[in-house]
């Protein structure tokens, strides 16, 4: 099922330079992260010293239990949510480095989100939400309006564009809110479960176009899953365990 298996102690991927330069093709590298949920009574260590990098254009799976910190790094590395110490580097930028301002900009960018939840505004229709992220930056409407309709091309709904979510099934959702990850052509784009609302089938059909997009538009894909068929479709598995990542896995 799986090669080049690797036991890890909570750091994988590349060395890091001495000198602090990101290496040739590594556009995520995260340095001795930890992340400290405090709530006045306790304190919940969540991420415990993780060290990782990820290239240009590599589709990465973080698998593991729940509650074992998946999707409190996927936040971490995105800039959503803070770090208790240590430092992200996203294509050369600190962004641990940044106000929430500037993160805020920088995720429009370079980043793309995908969710479990679709996240969909249902007065909208398929275009009008895939155009918003560009609108809210001031993209000129008629601009932003041909852009989601690419984008919906891209992911087999351009018949479509004018309808509403809850006039589509479950996977044309999910295609709907990928489309509007891609719309302002990131870097990278993060998934938190993306097919954790899906049928298996449909879950599949999801997983090839992503796996597409990552081919043809050489986009960095981060998934987490806790699903091993999605995860076999990842170019490397990270697998995470009480806030660490303790194996890395290249699936067969």
């Amino acid at each position: 099922m799986f090669e080049g298996i690797r036991n890890s102690a909570g750091s994988v991927g590349r060395a890091i330079s001495a000198e602090g330069d990101s290496p040739i093709g590594t556009i995520i590298q995260a340095t001795d992260i930890h992340k400290i949920y405090d709530t006045g009574r306790v304190k919940v260590h969540a991420l415990r010293g993780v060290s990782l990098d990820v290239e240009r254009g590599e589709m990465v799976a973080i698998m593991g239990a729940s509650g074992c910190g998946k999707t409190t790094l996927l936040n971490v590395l995105s800039g959503i949510d803070d770090i208790s110490q240590g430092e992200v580097m996203i294509d050369g930028a600190s962004i641990s480095a940044m106000s929430d301002r500037q993160r805020t900009r920088y995720r429009a960018e370079k980043m793309g989100f995908v969710f479990q939840a679709f996240n969909l505004l249902p007065v909208l229709s398929a275009v009008e939400n895939v155009e918003l992220p560009l609108l809210v930056a001031k993209t000129k409407p008629s601009i932003a309006r041909q852009q989601a309709l690419e984008a919906l091309a891209l992911v087999s709904l351009a018949g479509e564009a004018h309808k509403r979510p809850m006039e589509m099934s479950g996977g044309q959702q999910q295609r709907v809110t990928i489309a509007r990850a891609l719309v302002n052509n990131p870097a990278i784009v993060w998934a938190d479960e993306p097919t954790g609302n899906l049928d298996s089938e449909t879950s599949a059909e999801v997983m090839d176009l992503l796996c597409r997009l990552n081919k043809e538009k050489l986009q960095t894909f981060v998934v987490v899953t806790h699903d091993i068929a999605v995860g076999r479709r990842a170019n490397r598995i990270l697998r995470m365990a009480d806030g660490c990542i303790v194996e890395e896995l290249f699936p067969a």
